[in-house]
């Protein structure tokens, strides 16, 4: 059956008179429907805005990132020199997030007509592949979160990896994806860039561990990844305080503190080590909930990991996980949670308690519902 593309073309009229200073800024979102409601936004003290984009939200209260024309402009061109050309668009995620809006907003800067895959039944590989096969340009984009790269390569349809290897470039954000899924994505001949960023700095703005031109990045004595530049968000809407605690100005560089934790090479590139609110104290114990997700991800028959501190009256914090099992029958859910299996090998930093499902609690954006998932362990715990 054929799919109902989403009317995208009031986005992109809303967004191109935003970015020439010919009508106000805008805000995206998805209708009941599928089609993209456009919002305009009063922007007062904001100089230049174009566009604003919630955060995900992912772990607390979403906040209204005020985007300027310079920022969108300067992303734009930097994507464009790293791509090595400009190209079609395909979207393919939600555009109420900044990865959406900024594959409308590189169209326009590149005067390419985008194509909308509909997303009103969720991501499936069938409707990716249906829009991928009426995309027109030879150079052709698109960006995804490792979840959907993870449903496309698991297809068993030999057309969806064709359309996926004609991809020029294929953006990997909202998350980390994992070595085996780069490993694999590479191996079947998808052109996979990894990328790092927020809403705060025009979405991605580190590409395979390299800042894109005119993107400047740090890693303060705490270890707390700054991102500076030409991308940066000119702010919060009507959160002041919010701006003055994570955009500061050093030596004319406008930088955006983020809430991650990384590492710079001799040759500049970054690595990011995991969240700087990952670090659980338990018993006195300092504990990476990163790297115990990591060693859950391991194991055979996990399909994904979350893991976070939960208030515990025993420990003050107990390590909690939310897990994501290939077999989530009854019977395989109850096998993992006695931890038989696998509790002995962490040894101290086994969780406490898990949650084990089919999936794992996800945003509209793809990225996992961080919030929610300590929400549900916290529950949980507290229930014992």
């Amino acid at each position: 059956m054929t799919s109902q593309h989403p009317n995208i073309e009031p986005a992109l009229k809303a967004l191109a008179d935003a970015l020439h200073g010919e009508g106000p800024a805008v805000e995206l979102s998805a209708g009941p429907d599928g089609n993209v409601v456009v919002s305009a936004v009063d922007t007062p003290g904001y100089e230049d805005a174009a566009v604003v984009v919630r955060t995900s939200g992912s772990t607390g209260t979403p906040k209204a990132t005020v985007l300027t024309v310079d920022a969108l402009a300067a992303s734009s061109v930097a994507t464009a020199f790293a791509l090595k050309g400009e190209g079609q668009w395909l979207l393919a995620l939600p555009v109420q997030y900044v990865a959406g809006v900024q594959v409308l907003v590189r169209s326009l800067f590149a005067g390419t007509r985008p194509w909308a895959m509909d997303l009103s039944g969720g991501f499936t590989p069938e409707a990716f592949t249906e829009a991928a096969l009426e995309m027109t340009d030879k150079i052709r984009f698109t960006s995804l979160v490792p979840t959907q790269l993870q449903r496309l390569l698991d297809s068993p349809s030999a057309g969806t990896l064709a359309v996926l290897r004609r991809f020029n470039g294929v953006l990997l954000g909202g998350g980390p994806g994992s070595p085996e899924l780069l490993a694999a994505a590479r191996a079947a001949g998808v052109r996979v860039v990894t990328t790092y960023g927020s809403a705060e700095t025009c979405g991605g703005c580190v590409y395979d561990g390299v800042p894109l031109e005119d993107v400047l990045a740090r890693v303060d004595a705490d270890g707390r990844i700054l991102l500076g530049g030409a991308t940066i968000a000119a702010g919060y809407l009507d959160a002041p305080e919010l701006s003055a605690e994570a955009f500061v100005e050093d030596d004319g560089v406008r930088w955006y503190r983020t809430n991650d934790l990384g590492e710079l090479d001799a040759d500049g590139r970054l690595t990011v080590l995991g969240r700087a609110d990952d670090v659980v104290i338990t018993g006195g114990v300092k504990v990476s909930a990163a790297h115990v997700q990591a060693e859950l991800e391991k194991l055979d028959g996990v399909r994904a990991a979350f893991v976070a501190g939960v208030p515990s009256a025993e420990w003050g914090q107990a390590l909690a996980a939310y897990v994501a099992l290939s077999d989530s029958s009854p019977e395989g859910i109850r096998a993992f949670t006695t931890g038989a299996a696998w509790a002995p090998a962490l040894g101290p930093m086994a969780p406490k308690t898990v949650l084990a499902a089919g999936e794992l609690l996800m945003l509209p954006n793809g990225k996992p519902d961080r919030l929610a998932m300590t929400v549900r362990l916290t529950e949980l715990h507290q229930g014992k």
